[in-house]
């Protein structure tokens, strides 16, 4: 049955502020794993950068004996060469993690905040991280 529109209003806000949360939890992950997959890329393009002489030429010390403006190209160079696999790494790992953990699973429908006796669904599919329900074996999905 239909709730009233002061309850529908509280337990929208209620799932609202759930999936907001879900959300950013999400894209916190995401970051984390981001940003550990393409340190590499981070470090290299970051030491490119600050020993050419054209943009930072820093007075470091392994600046001036070890990178000279060739090898500070190379380095810029390599490290976006190397990003595009590493985003495709991060992405198969992020995906992976959230199918397994079932995180876009976690998301509430408004239709729990409009009707009364509507049960939530993570509830129903054996706790928020799904752990007491098996696996599903006729659900494939390919990354």
């Amino acid at each position: 049955e239909p709730r009233s529109a002061w309850c529908c209003l509280a337990w929208t806000l209620v799932v609202v502020t759930m999936n907001f949360v879900i959300f950013f939890m999400n894209l916190l992950l995401m970051f984390i794993i981001f940003t550990i997959v393409l340190l590499p890329t981070i470090v290299v393009v970051y030491f490119g950068f600050q020993c050419h002489s054209r943009v930072l030429h820093s007075a470091a010390r392994y600046c001036k004996s070890i990178l000279d403006d060739n090898s500070s190209s190379a380095l810029i160079i390599l490290g976006f060469v190397i990003m595009s696999p590493l985003i495709v790494v991060a992405m198969a790992i992020y995906c992976s993690l959230a199918r397994r953990l079932r995180l876009l699973m976690c998301f509430q429908p408004y239709s729990r905040a409009v009707y009364k006796g509507v049960k939530w669904r993570w509830y129903e599919e054996g706790g928020l991280c799904s752990c007491a329900k098996g696996w599903n074996t006729q659900v494939k999905a390919w990354v």
